[in-house]
């Protein structure tokens, strides 16, 4: 079995002859480099390589990368990619550009996801409001507390949503609460009797920080056979060392969202996960934390009965729930040198492992402090980190 934090080489792609000239153009492509980097990803994978050129950045996918059990179709892969797609669309519209994006442009070349061209006209400035959020956002699996996204900011989410052709339906029904449960506790029971599914989530949690990718300990909680949760987080504790709380209290009382689109093709794909960054930017922007619960969509006949309950008329792409929570610590990120093609900046130094403090995670650790691990005492877990 291949190591999937063992070097590789990136995809084939065309690199243009010379170098960006440096500019305002330039700088704001390095920069929407950078947000496209921290987008979330599923299993934090980070499947993604950018090309940058002198005019213009190209997203493609990067399937060495791809979860062959659980997403043999690709379509969260896909996903992935467009969460960092999202990204940098805010990062260019924050530098003050209007952009253009051709997705899918080229039929002969599926892994060529978008092209991304700054151009002249007044840029969005709704995107360029979540440019801060970019670097707090989490992925957080602790318990969320009792309170409710208020109503009227469950509807301001879903407006925003509508400009990346996903809808977003609130799960309020009593009868939909039971119902996606039952489908949560269904789909968690069928994946992990796949021992292949078992292996291949063994092989992306629990890996040191410096590998750049995966799960880490520090960002999930420690299983220890006495969760009773109504909607069953995925279990990333694979080895006994999550640090996060036991007890993540995951309810059809918190407030949950379903996202879903109209086709459920690799456009369709790309532009959900575009709409997922868009929301966990907004909830983050607000105070506020979510993370994505994905096993009712991943197993077939789990997505197909929510299809048929929730949205007859359109295609479930991702479930999220929405609460108040302790920060949690950032996840690791690949070398940027590892990802970009054509950047002029200088090698990174090696990441260093979060660290907690009094008030929570911060964003990054003191320059050239390690730190000592938290201790392990939590379980939990979703696909996207």
């Amino acid at each position: 079995m291949p190591n999937p934090h063992a070097p590789h080489q990136p995809p084939t792609a065309t690199v243009p002859d010379r170098q960006p000239v440096a500019g305002p153009l330039h700088h704001a492509l390095e920069a929407a480099a950078d947000a496209a980097v921290l987008a979330p990803s599923v299993h934090n994978t980070q499947p993604w390589h950018i090309v940058l050129h002198p005019d213009r950045l190209d997203l493609r996918a990067d399937r060495s990368r791809q979860l062959t059990v659980l997403d043999p179709l690709g379509r969260e892969l896909v996903q992935s990619v467009g969460a960092a797609l999202l990204n940098t669309r805010v990062a260019l519209a924050a530098a003050g550009w209007a952009v253009e994006v051709d997705r899918l442009p080229d039929g002969d070349d599926p892994d060529l996801l978008a092209v991304v061209r700054p151009v002249d006209g007044d840029p969005d400035s709704a995107l360029a409001d979540l440019a801060p959020a970019i670097p707090r956002r989490r992925t957080n699996r602790r318990r969320f507390d009792d309170d409710r996204l208020p109503e009227d900011l469950v509807q301001a989410l879903a407006r925003t949503l509508t400009a990346e052709d996903t809808q977003l339906l609130p799960v309020v029904r009593d009868e939909h609460l039971q119902l996606l449960a039952r489908l949560t506790e269904q789909a968690d029971e069928l994946q992990n009797a796949d021992s292949a599914y078992r292996a291949e989530l063994r092989r992306w949690t629990n890996e040191q920080f410096s590998h750049g990718d995966g799960v880490p300990a520090a960002s999930v909680p420690h299983v220890d056979g006495r969760q009773h949760d109504e909607l069953p987080l995925r279990d990333f504790d694979t080895a006994g060392a999550g640090q996060l709380p036991a007890e993540t209290h995951s309810g059809t009382g918190q407030t949950l969202v379903l996202l879903a689109t109209r086709r459920d093709d690799p456009g369709a794909w790309l532009r959900s996960g575009e709409a997922l960054e868009r929301l966990l930017l907004g909830v983050t922007a607000i105070g506020w934390a979510a993370s994505p619960l994905t096993q009712t969509i991943e197993v077939p006949v789990t997505r197909t009965q929510l299809r048929s309950a929730l949205v007859w008329d359109a295609h479930p792409q991702f479930l999220v729930r929405i609460g108040r929570a302790t920060a949690t610590a950032r996840t690791p990120r690949r070398p940027r040198s590892t990802v970009v093609d054509n950047s002029t900046r200088p090698p990174e130094p090696p990441p260093h492992p979060p660290r907690p403090t009094r008030t929570g995670w911060p964003v990054s650790p003191p320059p050239g402090v390690s730190g000592r691990r938290p201790v392990s005492d939590g379980r939990g877990g979703t696909t996207w980190v």
